[in-house]
Parts: structure tokens; sequence; C-alpha cells
């Protein structure tokens, strides 16, 4: 670790923040990898097939650390996308398998273009996502909306801390643990700690080298498994 630099009391201060800010924010355009895509959520267009896409998980599963759901009819899910998904933070998106059917939801949300600061957030795989490359696809992309486009200097992932799958997806994909706020807020009459992960700028290089490495079609055989591993700073 660096010396921290000090000024001319003989305190330590920050190192030098060269960028300028505001940052753009997130536009609503489209990200297309090799497996997926993800649009800015149209409820009216999406809430249908995500319906059908959400219903796969018979038990409910998924719904369980999310502070709404799980919605037993379409109507339920389109009432809620309608007014929950069509603002600019939350930034929901859509994604879209290759044939362009929605199978899943994540957003972007709390975004401080006056610090660089942007948090990923409300992800929802349905089954036709999960444990898919796709899956991890869809969250590279994301991350390189916000470093290599916008040129933001910290992504942030919170989580239930007890939401043990959660913390070990962030994990995988590069997110660092920077602890636990107790009794941060509570959902569906019961308490949420809450567990801060996050990528800062200079983390970035290595874990976009690891995702590019995973992504490639040579590291895939012919059923679509991967043959190595996601090797992030972290993992």
């Amino acid at each position: 670790m660096n010396e921290p630099l000090l000024n001319a009391l003989g305190q330590p201060i920050g190192a030098p923040v060269s960028q300028t800010f505001p940052r753009p924010r997130p536009p609503r355009t489209q990200m297309t990898g090799q497996f997926c895509s993800l649009v800015a959520t149209d409820p009216k267009a999406h809430a249908s097939a995500l319906f059908e896409a959400f219903a796969k998980d018979t038990d409910g599963r998924n719904w369980t650390y999310l502070p709404y759901g799980p919605f037993e009819q379409e109507k339920d899910l389109a009432s809620w996308m309608a007014a929950a998904c069509a603002g600019q933070d939350p930034l929901f998106h859509t994604i879209l398998d290759p044939l362009g059917t929605p199978i899943g939801l994540a957003s972007f949300l709390r975004i401080d273009e006056k610090v660089g600061s942007i948090e990923v957030g409300h992800i929802h795989f349905s089954p036709l996502l999960q444990r898919h490359p796709a899956a991890t696809e869809a969250m590279f992309l994301m991350m390189r909306r916000v470093f290599d486009e916008l040129g933001y200097r910290r992504y942030e992932w919170k989580c239930d801390a007890l939401n043990a799958p959660s913390c070990k997806a962030a994990e995988r994909l590069g997110f660092q643990y920077e602890g636990t706020f107790r009794q941060a807020t509570h959902y569906k009459g019961r308490n949420r700690d809450t567990a801060w992960f996050a990528i800062i700028d200079t983390d970035w290089p290595a874990i976009k080298a690891a995702f590019e490495a995973w992504l490639s079609p040579e590291n895939f055989d012919d059923t679509g498994q991967q043959k190595t591993r996601l090797q992030t700073m972290k993992s």
C-alpha cells in the first residue's frame, strides 16, 4: 500500500483526482454481447414475456430477497413494472436472449454523477438466465458501460447479508466486500442487514481482462459449457 500524501501541515490526505465532474448519466441505449443484450425496460413490451420467464421459478425462491414480488398474475407484474421500471433512477434494463426474448431484469440506481458512483441492483434472473453464460455477460456489459463508456470511479453491489448466493456472485464478479451495515433497512416485514461490495476504477482493468478471457469463444465447448472458470481479481 502506498504511503499517503501529506499536506503542508503534515496531515495525510487523499490522492489527487484528475477526472472532471459531473460524469455523464447512463444512456438508454442497447448493450450487446454474444450471449445476450440489454435494453432499457419497456413495461408494456416486456411484462408478458418476463412474467412467463419468472413463472419458471415455481416455488418463488428468486423473490425472497427482493422487496417486491412474487406476482401471481401477469397484470400484477405489469402494474409494478409500470410504476417502478420506467424512470431514470433506478434505470431498469431488460436482459434479452439472442432471439430478443426478455429473460431477466437489472438496473443502475443511486446514480451520483457528481462523484462518479453508481450501483447495480434489482437483479432478477429468471431460470432461463441463471447459470448461463448470458448472466455473467450481462453483468460485464453493465460494468463496461459504467467504467469504459461513462468513466465512473465506483460501482457498488449491495444485498441482504443473509443472501449467500448474492454475496458469492458479487465476489465471483470481482466486487470486494467492504462491510455490513446493520439494520440498514427493512422489507417484507423483516430486518435487513446490508452487505456492501464495490469495484473501483483501479480494479477494473484486471477484472475486465478476466471477463474478456472468460467470454472468449475458445473458453466454451460445443455444448456451451465453460472450460475455465471466471478468474477475477478476488476469485
